[in-house]
């Protein structure tokens, strides 16, 4: 049976129903997230049973998942945790993890999130899908475009990763690559779609793409459950924003083995619109002019979710910090050659924001860590070697 009730507005709580091809709040334009009855869900459902399953992509949390008729998927989910004893002796952590998201379909934890988005297209019957992205959502959103027989259209920037473009090609997809950032292609979508939103995709325009981000807490829990902190490269945020929904359910179902985690967005210092937010205690973020990283992926100047990821930062108990280009490719250098992981320049910032952090004395060392990878280093090689300027 179905838990799933529909979609609820984070900011004024209109309710959504389930078969609504709305992707933002129709009175105010906010995010939407999904609605469960977890009340029933834990009456019904196992602990054990649900988190304890193995394989069957994302689609194994299928009681707290979006109830949707087809089911898109190419194998994601599942991805390893690995112990990072090595890197953790340079500052005598004995307890940190990397949850390495690399391994999903198109190498990112993007996968996740288009899973369920473009299986909820097929549910509403809508046969094409657009989207402006910096680079993996794009790949992620061909891919699964491609699998479900779905038109997608990518607005790509230009300061996106080299063969980003062509391998969305090679999925099928149109790309239209813009001069500029993201919020460049992100204009020429919009001219080019005018008032037609019905396959937008976009970042907080399309629910399910949290819901399908969710399941990295789901997997934690169920591999080693009880973590102190969690560190998370944040661009738009929705992995911010996953994860504490996500541990807030489990907590209201009792299935959490200890207390919520702590979690930190870790941005790069040349665009961190939330960390100076997050240290002036505003409640909502500012644009950040004339970004400018070479982790592209974390190249956002603004988001529409600001609200709700410092309101998770500030809810855990968490932080926010910035680290500079010449400390990402550190980062690189250190996770690769100390635990056999060749990170993203976003998932090498979690690492340089951790040294950050504990020298900082914000975090203590002795706790326990996860770091998320959210995509493998093999397409930024072009960096290889390089110095930050």
């Amino acid at each position: 049976m179905s838990f799933f009730e529909g979609y609820r507005c984070c900011v004024c709580e209109r309710e959504v129903p389930a078969g609504s091809p709305a992707g933002e709040c129709p009175s105010c334009s906010s995010p939407l997230l999904g609605v469960y009855d977890l009340p029933l869900l834990g009456r019904r459902v196992d602990r054990e049973e649900l988190l304890g399953r193995r394989g069957g992509s994302v689609w194994r949390f299928r009681e707290l998942l979006p109830d949707l008729s087809r089911r898109v998927s190419l194998g994601e989910g599942g991805t390893p945790l690995v112990e990072a004893d090595r890197l953790g002796e340079r500052i005598g952590a004995t307890d940190l993890y990397i949850k390495d998201e690399s391994s999903n379909p198109t190498g990112s934890f993007k996968a996740r999130g288009m899973a369920l988005a473009v299986s909820r297209l097929l549910d509403l019957g809508i046969g094409s899908a657009y989207m402006p992205s910096a680079g993996n959502a794009a790949l992620a959103l061909a891919a699964y475009g491609a699998a479900a027989g779905v038109s997608v259209s990518i607005f790509l920037p230009r300061a996106a990763p080299w063969g980003v473009a062509e391998e969305c090609r090679l999925y099928g997809a149109d790309v239209d690559v813009v001069e500029g950032l993201l919020p460049d292609a992100a204009a020429r979508m919009s001219k080019v779609i005018g008032s037609d939103r019905s396959g937008l995709v976009a970042t907080f325009r399309e629910p399910c793409r949290v819901e399908g981000k969710k399941t990295i807490a789901f997997e934690l829990e169920a591999d080693i459950g009880s973590i102190d902190w969690i560190l998370f490269p944040t661009g738009g945020g929705t992995g911010i924003v996953a994860l504490w929904k996500a541990y807030g359910e489990l907590e209201e179902l009792g299935w959490l083995r200890g207390a919520k985690p702590r979690l930190a967005a870790v941005q790069s210092s040349g665009c961190a619109p939330l960390v100076r937010a997050f240290e002036r205690g505003e409640e909502a973020c500012s644009d950040w002019d004339s970004p400018r990283t070479l982790a592209c992926g974390i190249c956002v100047p603004a988001t529409r979710a600001d609200r709700l990821i410092l309101r998770a930062l500030r809810e855990s108990g968490g932080a926010a910090v910035s680290v500079s280009d010449d400390e990402i490719l550190q980062a690189v250098e250190d996770i690769s050659s100390r635990t056999g992981i060749f990170p993203s320049p976003e998932g090498a910032a979690t690492w340089a924001g951790l040294l950050r952090l504990v020298g900082e004395g914000r975090i203590n060392p002795s706790d326990r860590i996860v770091l998320v990878n959210t995509a493998g280093g093999a397409r930024y090689r072009f960096l290889l070697g390089r110095r930050a300027p």
